[in-house]
């Protein structure tokens, strides 16, 4: 199977739980992409994954706490991701929100689509565009652009 997409997907404690279940209902859609985790995250995820009997790629990377979000922050900067699911917790204050706001702003930045929530990412997987040879644009309003 020819893998499509990198997918980055990370989610805070207390919405584990709404990334499991979002993960179970798309299943089908993301065994057929790389799959880039934080390391609780990604555990969760195999896991879930696997007990559907299916494959997944997933490549873990640290908590989120332990620089996770800044190794997926630089994936991005690099290139290499093509849609970041990303479950905040906006109730409750995360000792490592700098980074939390880079991703958040490395994403925007290189047009990388980002979803916060379950609907919002249920909307971008299954867009028409998803499984096409769509190429987003550079944004243009960058100043630093050369």
């Amino acid at each position: 199977m020819i893998k499509d997409k990198t997918i980055a997907l990370i989610a805070h404690d207390a919405r584990k739980a709404d990334m499991m279940e979002w993960v179970e209902y798309n299943s089908d859609t993301l065994v057929k992409n790389y799959l880039i985790c934080t390391g609780t995250t990604g555990t969760l995820i195999e896991q879930v994954l696997t007990k559907k009997g299916l494959n997944p790629d997933i490549t873990k990377m640290n908590s989120g706490p332990l620089g996770g979000d800044a190794q997926i922050a630089s994936l991005v900067v690099e290139g290499k991701i093509d849609l970041c699911v990303f479950l905040i917790d906006d109730l409750s204050a995360n000792p490592h929100e700098s980074d939390i706001m880079m991703l958040l702003r490395q994403c925007r930045l290189h047009n990388i689509p980002v979803a916060c929530n379950r609907h919002s990412a249920d909307l971008m997987i299954t867009s028409e565009l998803w499984g096409t040879d769509y190429i987003p644009s550079k944004p243009i309003n960058q100043k630093f652009e050369r």
